[in-house]
């Protein structure tokens, strides 16, 4: 006969939160098991009255959306949290971003519309900024038109299973170089794909058609996440919560 799990069955989950967090300076080389966990004291630490899963081994409800690979500072992480008593969501960002290190920073919380979708399902889509090192714009905008007139550019990426050739160009829906002197910037929007093309993978791709290789490490910065329009524009995945939020509130003034 299967054990049941002793003690009443945990409370229902009645509200819903995202929330959009950055990790900047060094905090960008933590992995994304550990921005977990600390995510997750941080929530215990600021008695965020978290909704739990059934069974045996009991977890808080929280979801994942994206994560920005190590080394790569990101201004726009995600995830989703279940509560089992309602809290307001700027307090509960308040309360939580006072609970984290520096470098993990809560930047916004809403309310998850109801019948709003996954947030998973709002993004498809990253707009980064990448910092090249000892490299001129010029030698960038030379190197960047040559990798965006090719239909693919294959380049070796690590992945679980080994080295693996992947196509670089074709997820790359856009691409502009920028920066100063000796400081170029390579602004680019990169679908989702698996495995997933990173910063890297593109910079290995223009020192694969263009031998464009910066002396020092580049620096990534993923500034959107989001789905992408016809416009080429990585939208907000908050916004039809927040416009939910905003509609339902004028509801109620009208009454």
């Amino acid at each position: 006969m299967a054990r049941s799990p002793e003690g009443p069955p945990p409370p229902p989950t009645v509200q819903k939160l995202r929330l959009r967090y950055a990790k900047r300076g060094p905090l960008r080389f933590a992995s994304h098991r550990d921005l977990a966990r600390a995510l997750e004291r941080a929530l215990r630490r600021s008695r965020v009255p978290m909704a739990y899963s059934a069974g045996f081994t009991p977890h808080p409800k929280i979801s994942y959306v994206g994560a920005a690979p190590t080394g790569a500072a990101s201004e726009a992480e995600y995830l989703e949290i279940g509560l089992a008593q309602r809290r307001d969501p700027e307090e509960v960002r308040a309360a939580l971003d006072a609970s984290l290190p520096p470098g993990i920073d809560v930047l916004e919380c809403v309310e998850a519309a109801e019948g709003g979708g996954s947030l998973a399902d709002r993004i498809d889509a990253a707009r980064w900024s990448i910092e090249l090192p000892g490299i001129e714009p010029a030698e960038l905008s030379a190197a960047l038109a040559t990798f965006l007139a090719r239909d693919e550019v294959t380049v070796a990426k690590r992945t679980k299973n080994g080295l693996r050739d992947v196509d670089a160009r074709g997820p790359v829906a856009s691409a502009t170089a920028g920066g100063a002197a000796g400081r170029a910037i390579l602004h680019v929007v990169v679908r989702q794909v698996t495995p997933a093309v990173r910063p890297d993978d593109v910079v290995a791709a223009l020192a694969a058609v263009a031998d464009l290789r910066p002396p020092s490490p580049p620096r990534a910065v993923r500034e959107a996440q989001g789905r992408l329009d016809d416009s080429g524009t990585v939208a907000d995945p908050l916004g039809p919560d927040r416009a939910a939020r905003t509609r339902c509130q004028g509801e109620h003034a009208a009454v």
